[in-house]
């Protein structure tokens, strides 16, 4: 969203100063033992002999179907700190990343080159990080990538760089079961050194598998133990299991009751609490054509993770904090839901440990028990760490039971792949997520899931970009189309409603598409977002006069 109605992507690289006796902590880095130390997904990676930067060999990975060419390796590091990560790349879409440091995982990209272009950025080690995971990977439907001479430069990590090959690690400690649902149960536990990731165990039975120190086991029934253990792996094997802990689902019923229900296809429209130029309205004014209203924004408090709201009477004209919630009971006798949301352009709300994504949860459910919203979106625009914001829904949903509406606003970067922290996210929480509604807009030009750039503006920007989520584990029912209600709602990226009905229809009906044509249909997509809905009122309400009975009618 945009606070004020222009706003903008940066991407801000990090810088890392090595010491003098920092080392490259990454093993066969620059691939002259072949594949030794890497895992390739899919038997998509080899070593060539041309072209490369250094040495004789360099890494050659081929994107094949939903098969992105991901190639990592485990790299032992020091906690609490500093790395720099680089790699030279040449070819295709390129990635470069790393997961699991224990604090904000980064990645960077490059279109392609037709020379060796150097990728670079940095991160922190978490105070128990003994290892991260590094990533190279491509894009769908792009030609090969080259990689040599990647580098994780910094503190000796124990590892010995170019060292010998992994071994088997060791049994994972610290299984502790945390938010449960009357289907599911959300588990954590200690990294292991050496790990690549982890086998999950229901009652002796693999239930999941994770890459992270967390998942979420669904399809449970209601008031039943069960009994969990987790394994580590690597390219050596796997551990002996954990010592098994046992965990109950909750009872039916748990919870306050639910809101109104969601209509299958609904609109979401984002109503601003502060005066930026747009039409000033209280709640009642936003036009039954809305189905969910996120009331933007909640504020950030002195503890990390926590969030309150204050209602902005002096902008809102005298709207008094008595009528604004007399006004949310109106919204939902009429069938529509309420929500906070947490975010924005300018919102600094960060989730990245246990006890902020503690007070995150119950921070939200009290201002659900307190104003009666029905729910929360997250909108935030400044970093998302997908492990403890998954933690925090999850504890969110045990508190308010299955009536719990949750929606996201990403920008359209944070879902171009299912690596990113949003898109993992919405994943993570599948079984609880109502809808992501990516902004499509303030984004210039982005890939579509045939691995073509589009650009925005277009039915095809809609429906190609969001044919990734439709096709990478989302259901139709959780994608909806987000864009600015009139040419001042965002700094770029305006589309007629005209343009959003036809992408509407594209998508569920297979009509009215441009360039672009998703190879099946999705009737059940849940439809369409925007900002916000004074912008809509500053135009005369064209979007939602046009978009809502649209919605409505689509199958």
């Amino acid at each position: 969203m945009a606070v004020i109605a222009a706003g903008a992507l940066t991407v801000t690289g990090l810088v890392s100063t090595a010491q003098a006796a920092d080392v490259n902590n990454a093993k066969n880095a620059g691939f002259e033992s072949g594949l030794a130390n890497w895992a390739c997904s899919g038997g998509s990676g080899t070593t060539v002999s041309t072209p490369v930067r250094s040495g004789t060999s360099a890494l050659k990975a081929t994107p094949a179907g939903q098969d992105n060419a991901r190639c990592s390796q485990t790299v032992a590091v020091k906690p609490n700190s500093t790395y720099a990560l680089s790699s030279w790349v040449q070819g295709g879409y390129a990635y470069l990343g790393v997961t699991g440091s224990g604090t904000t995982d980064v990645s960077t990209w490059t279109p392609g080159s037709t020379t060796w272009t150097k990728l670079s950025t940095s991160f922190r080690t978490g105070p128990s990080t003994t290892s991260v995971t590094v990533y190279t990977h491509g894009w769908y439907g792009q030609s090969a990538y080259y990689a040599d001479d990647i580098e994780v430069t910094g503190p000796d990590g124990g590892g010995g760089g170019d060292g010998p090959g992994p071994v088997i690690p060791g049994a994972p400690a610290g299984l502790t079961a945390g938010a449960t649902t009357t289907s599911s149960v959300a588990l954590s536990w200690n990294a292991v050194s050496g790990a690549t990731g982890y086998k999950v165990y229901r009652d002796g039975v693999q239930a999941t598998t994770s890459t992270g120190t967390s998942a979420t086991i669904t399809g449970l029934a209601a008031d039943t133990a069960y009994q969990f253990s987790v394994s580590a792996t690597n390219a050596a094997g796997e551990s002996v299991k954990s010592a098994a802990i046992t965990a109950r689902t909750a009872k039916p019923g748990t919870g306050p009751g639910p809101g109104p229900a969601v209509p299958k296809h609904a609109v979401t429209g984002y109503w601003q609490n502060f005066n930026n130029g747009a039409a000033v309205q209280k709640l009642t004014d936003v036009p039954a054509d809305y189905d969910i209203i996120a009331v933007s924004f909640a504020d950030a408090t002195p503890t990390q993770g926590a969030v309150t709201f204050n209602l902005d009477t002096a902008g809102l004209n005298g709207y008094t904090d008595a009528q604004f919630r007399a006004d949310i009971k109106t919204k939902q006798a009429q069938g529509k839901n309420v929500i906070i949301s947490i975010g924005g352009e300018l919102g600094t709300v960060r989730v990245e440990n246990d006890a902020s994504a503690t007070a995150f949860a119950n921070s939200v459910y009290a201002l659900m028990q307190d104003y009666g919203f029905n729910g929360v979106d997250i909108d935030l625009e400044n970093g998302l760490n997908a492990t403890y914001m998954t933690k925090a829904l999850r504890q969110l949903s045990a508190k308010a039971g299955p009536g719990l509406v949750i929606t996201m606003a990403p920008q359209t970067i944070d879902m171009q792949s299912t690596s990113g922290e949003y898109f993992k996210t919405a994943l993570n929480i599948k079984d609880i997520l109502t809808v992501v509604n990516m902004q499509y807009y303030n984004s210039g030009s982005m890939l579509g899931c045939d691995g073509k750039v589009y650009h925005q503006g277009s039915v095809d920007f809609l429906t190609a970009l969001a044919c990734i989520q439709l096709e990478n584990g989302l259901d139709p029912s959780q994608v909806g189309i987000g864009v600015p209600a009139s040419t001042r709602g965002a700094g770029s990226g305006y589309v007629a409603p005209s343009v959003v009905n036809a992408a509407l229809d594209c998508l569920t009906k297979g009509t009215n598409c441009g360039s672009f044509k998703p190879s099946k249909t999705y009737p059940s997509l849940r439809g369409a977002m925007t900002w916000s809905t004074n912008w809509d009122a500053t135009a005369g309400f064209a979007w939602s006069k046009a978009v809502g009975p649209h919605v409505r009618s689509l199958p």
